[in-house]
C-alpha cells in the first residue's frame, strides 16, 4: 500500500512546486530525503531501565528498530565515560519516512499542549528542518500506562535542497503546520 503523503507528493505538490518555482525538471525541485528521530536519554547512565523504555518507545512510533548512540567522549561533571550507551536514533527514509510524516502532521502535533504552531524560522541554513517534542507521549501508538516516564525527541527533516525557502515551500505544502506572523509591519 503506498502512503497518501506519497501520493499527494506525487499528485499534487510536485505540480505546485513546478509552478511556484518555474522548474520543468522533477529532479531539481525540492524533495524530502530522510527523516531522523532521536531521543537523549540523560538518565541513562545511572538507569539502564530508562534507555530500554526509550528504545521499545522509539520501535513503536517510528516502526524500526533504533541504533543506541554512545558517549563520543567522558565527562567527570556529569558521570560520563567515553562509550557509555546515552541514547537512540532512527533514520526513517522511503516508505516508512512518509507514513511516519503523515502520524506527525496529522495526529501527533495536533495533540501536543498549547499549541500556536510551529517555528518557521527553525531551518538550519542548508534546508533542514527540526523540531523538538517534550513528551512522547502524544503519539497514540504508546500507552501512557506503560510509559509514565515523560521522554523528549529531536525530529529533523531532511531535504534535498540547499535553500531555506525552497524547503518551507516543500513542507508548507506537505501540511506542516507553521506559526503565521502575527508581528505588525512597519
Amino acid at each position: 500500500m503506498i502512503p497518501r503523503l506519497l501520493t499527494r507528493y506525487n499528485d499534487q505538490i510536485l505540480a505546485a512546486l513546478k509552478q511556484e518555482l518555474g522548474r520543468d525538471n522533477r529532479l531539481s525541485l525540492p524533495r524530502l530525503e530522510k527523516i531522523v528521530v532521536n531521543m537523549g536519554v540523560g538518565s541513562a547512565i545511572s538507569e539502564k531501565k530508562h534507555l530500554e523504555e526509550a528504545l521499545d518507545a522509539m520501535t513503536l512510533i517510528t516502526g524500526q528498530k533504533p541504533v543506541v548512540t554512545l558517549a563520543r567522549r567522558s565527562i567527570a561533571g556529569f558521570r560520563l565515560r567515553e562509550g557509555m550507551a546515552i541514547g537512540c536514533k532512527v533514520t526513517l527514509r522511503g516508505r516508512r519516512m512518509f507514513e511516519f510524516l503523515d502520524r506527525l502532521i496529522s495526529i501527533a502535533i495536533p495533540r501536543v499542549r498549547d499549541f500556536r504552531g510551529l517555528n518557521p524560522d527553525a531551518f538550519d541554513g542548508c534546508g533542514n528542518y527540526s523540531l523538538g517534542l517534550t513528551e512522547q507521549l502524544v503519539f497514540p501508538e504508546l500507552n501512557p500506562d506503560k510509559y509514565t516516564r515523560t521522554q523528549g525527541m529531536n525530529i529533523t527533516l531532511v531535504t534535498t535542497t540547499d535553500s531555506n525557502d525552497e524547503a518551507r515551500l516543500l513542507l508548507r505544502a506537505f501540511g506542516m503546520p507553521f506559526r503565521k506572523d502575527d508581528s505588525p509591519q512597519g
